[in-house]
């Protein structure tokens, strides 16, 4: 273990222990001898031992900090002061790109493993991921970056409290969090989605007509803005000034992995130049719903990367992101409003060679999103998903870190020519992608900045912002 010597070997032995006591807790239903309701804490946002600063503040601070937080699946909107107070955070925040925990862990070089994290507002979601990463075995020699696209001062909080490795936060500024009204929210004038071309062409109202004729639904176009304009962020503003050539492996707040996870991916990593020199992604996750975890934890399948079963936890170098930005014109154009087909078309439509990876047949990332994007129930708790997550981890101990691989080649099937979901049919979507691979710089001349409340201005600056409302959008397309 680096930087530890007996007192730091002491001290990660006793977090450890901890975190196995306190998880038994989390994630373990209630027991027979147990009375109604003396579980209940399991379901709060209180955080995990595991998940404390050794070196930070206090436990109690941290469980003081996060008591009352609101249910993250339904935010209230900003008021426009605590829009323009965050806007004001990441101005001063925004260029700095600082990274934590470098005193600890020394700094970043060119072979750094990069563990990047999509961050939405879910926050008992991504207390479990943290969990899991801070039990896996070699995490100090890890570079970890949050990237959010919703500022939450809880998140923040429980974040700044990792000390097992290297940890950084990137925030997306073109959010619908920040910019609830005009564009990339909801614009005056804007075509309802359903909105007949004839009839909104007639009232000349905004927007593109997708694939099946529906007009731009600002909540499902985040995503794919977000996605690209961190892959840009991380591989150029913050690896490229170190020339970083090592691996980037890809999660979202509603993963779990395994204490082998890094493991794992450096047997792949090593095996991948002789058993699959046309691979380029390595997969650590799958939807295989039937599988044997100890009889398959030694099994990787050679496959062509394909968004509806690869898009769980890969990983990829520096060379194959200059492939893919190469075809970024095609991945901002192509009419789905998910990031992973759009990658999958580019695979399919541009790369001088499609993309193919090595996948683990027992996954060592594993997706305990109920509710989402895509999703919505009832119940939105992890505790049943991470019950099952939990239950064949411990199953399938003795399988873990294998020192050895079987490579297996999945059966060839033909690829489909996949049109597209829609959703992506708007040309200022498209073009705010574009910009991206040009900037990703906390101003963008698609999107206006917030604007100061307008009690706290002076006359001339009131005046000043009126006339800035009156500027259209660079973006704004008519129908025509």
């Amino acid at each position: 273990m680096r930087g530890g010597g007996m007192k730091r070997g002491v001290r990660v032995v006793v977090v450890v222990v901890v975190l196995s006591v306190v998880w038994l807790q989390l994630a373990l239903p209630q027991l027979p001898h147990e009375l109604p309701g003396a579980g209940a804490g399991a379901d709060s946002l209180e955080p995990d031992p595991s998940i404390r600063g050794l070196h930070n503040s206090p436990m109690q601070i941290l469980m003081q900090q996060l008591t009352g937080s609101s249910d993250a699946s339904s935010p209230a909107p900003l008021t426009q002061s605590q829009i323009w107070e965050v806007w004001e955070r990441l101005e001063d925040d925004f260029s700095a790109d600082t990274i934590f925990n470098l005193e600890l862990y020394g700094p970043v070089l060119h072979s750094t493993l990069v563990i990047v994290v999509q961050v939405h507002n879910r926050l008992e979601y991504l207390r479990h991921l943290i969990v899991s990463l801070a039990e896996v075995r070699n995490i100090d020699s890890a570079l970890l970056i949050f990237s959010h696209d919703y500022y939450d001062e809880n998140i923040n909080k429980l974040i700044m409290t990792i000390d097992f490795c290297r940890v950084m936060q990137v925030f997306y500024p073109h959010t619908l969090q920040l910019h609830p009204v005009g564009y990339p929210g909801h614009t005056e004038g804007d075509c309802p989605r359903d909105t007949n071309t004839k009839i909104a062409h007639d009232l000349n109202c905004r927007g593109n007509p997708d694939l099946y004729g529906h007009y731009r639904e600002p909540r499902y176009t985040q995503t794919k803005n977000h996605w690209w304009w961190k892959a840009n962020k991380v591989f150029e503003s913050v690896l490229g000034p170190v020339n970083h050539t090592g691996l980037v492996l890809f999660l979202e707040e509603d993963h779990y992995v395994s204490e082998d996870l890094l493991h794992m991916l450096a047997l792949l990593s090593t095996a991948l130049p002789y058993a699959c020199p046309h691979c380029s992604l390595l997969t650590l996750g799958n939807y295989i719903k039937n599988y044997n975890w100890p009889a398959d934890a030694k099994k990787v399948e050679i496959s062509p990367w394909l968004s509806s079963k690869h898009n769980m936890g890969f990983a990829f170098n520096r060379s194959t992101w200059l492939r893919i930005q190469a075809c970024g014109s095609g991945f901002c154009t192509h009419d789905d409003y998910n990031w992973d087909w759009s990658l999958q078309h580019i695979s399919n439509t541009c790369l001088k060679s499609r993309l193919y990876t090595m996948v683990l047949r027992a996954p060592r990332v594993f997706h305990i999103g109920e509710c989402g994007v895509h999703h919505k129930k009832k119940d939105c708790s992890s505790k049943l998903v991470l019950n099952k997550v939990y239950r064949t981890l411990q199953t399938a101990r003795r399988a873990l870190f294998p020192l050895k691989l079987i490579i297996m080649h999945a059966p060839t099937k033909k690829i489909k020519k996949h049109k597209g979901n829609g959703g992506w049919g708007d040309h200022r979507d498209q073009e705010l992608c574009k910009s991206f691979m040009l900037s990703t710089g906390l101003y963008s001349p698609f999107v206006l900045e917030p604007l100061p409340p307008p009690t706290s201005l002076p006359p001339s600056q009131e005046l000043a912002g009126l006339a800035i409302d009156a500027i259209p959008l660079l973006n704004q397309t008519n129908v025509t």
